[in-house]
C-alpha cells in the first residue's frame, strides 16, 4: 500500500538513520555512566570485604578481622572433612578460606536447597537440630548487629516458607518471625528458633542454647562470629 511505499522510500530511510544516529548520540553519556556504575558494582560484589576499619563505642578505631579469624579457625581447628552450615552468603568464603565443605553458597539456583537452609535456621531449636545433625558438623552465625544473621532472618523464614508452608502457617511473608519492638523483643516464633538461640546464647538474659545439642567452640574477638559444634 501507500504506507509501505512511503516507509520504504529513500527519504524515510534517511530520516530513520538520522533519528537513530541522534538517539545513539543523545544516550551516549548515560550509557558511559551506566557502564562505569556496573563496573564499580561488579568489582565491589566480586571482592567482598571481610577485613575493614571500624570504630568502637569509645571512638577507638580498630581493624575488624573477626570474619577472617573465624574462617582461619575453621581451617586450623576442624577436621578436613568437617561440614559447615551457615547462611549461603558466606559459603564461598568458607570454601575458599577455610577449605571446608559448606552446606550452601552463592550458587542459589536450587531454591529448595536454600529453602531447607532457611527452614533449619527459622524452626524451633529441637526441630532444627534433628535435621542439622545429619547434614553438618558445625554451625557458623554472624552476630553483633548491623548486617548480621538476625537482620537477614526474615528472608531466611520467607524463603523457607515458600517451600515449606508449614513453617509460617497462613502467613506467606512470615510476619510472625521477627521482633516486636525496637528493643529487640523477639516474637514467640523467633525466640524458639535455632538462629535466635545460637546468636543470643548467654548474651541476652534468659536465652541459652540447649547444651545437650550444641557446644560453642569459637567466638570472635569483637563478637561478630560464633561457631557451634
Amino acid at each position: 500500500g501507500i504506507g509501505a511505499m512511503v516507509y520504504g522510500s529513500v527519504p524515510a530511510k534517511l530520516l530513520r538513520l538520522v533519528l537513530a544516529a541522534y538517539l545513539v548520540y543523545a544516550v551516549r553519556p548515560y550509557a558511559k555512566e551506566f557502564n562505569e556504575y556496573c563496573r564499580r558494582l561488579a568489582e565491589g560484589m566480586s571482592n567482598p570485604s571481610i577485613v575493614y576499619k571500624a570504630q568502637l563505642n569509645n571512638g577507638q578505631t580498630i581493624i575488624l578481622n573477626d570474619y577472617l579469624d573465624a574462617y582461619f579457625w575453621l581451617r586450623d581447628k576442624t577436621p578436613k572433612d568437617a561440614r559447615v552450615m551457615a547462611w549461603w552468603d558466606y559459603g564461598y568464603q568458607i570454601t575458599g578460606i577455610s577449605d571446608r565443605t559448606t552446606i550452601a553458597d552463592g550458587n542459589t539456583w536450587n531454591h529448595e536447597h536454600i529453602a531447607t537452609l532457611g527452614k533449619m535456621f527459622a524452626s524451633p531449636e529441637e526441630e532444627s537440630h534433628a535435621i542439622v545433625r545429619h547434614v553438618a558438623d558445625y554451625v557458623l552465625v554472624w552476630t553483633g548487629g548491623g548486617g548480621d544473621d538476625l537482620a537477614k532472618s526474615p528472608h531466611m523464614a520467607r524463603i523457607g516458607n515458600s517451600v515449606y508452608p508449614g513453617l509460617c502457617p497462613g502467613d506467606p511473608t512470615c510476619r510472625m518471625f521477627g521482633f516486636m519492638d525496637r528493643q529487640g523483643t523477639p516474637t514467640p516464633m523467633m525466640a524458639r528458633s535455632m538462629l535466635y538461640r545460637l546468636i543470643m546464647h548467654n548474651r541476652r538474659q534468659g536465652v541459652v542454647a540447649n547444651e545437650t545439642m550444641w557446644r560453642e567452640v569459637y567466638s570472635s574477638k569483637y563478637q561478630k562470629v560464633r561457631i557451634f559444634k
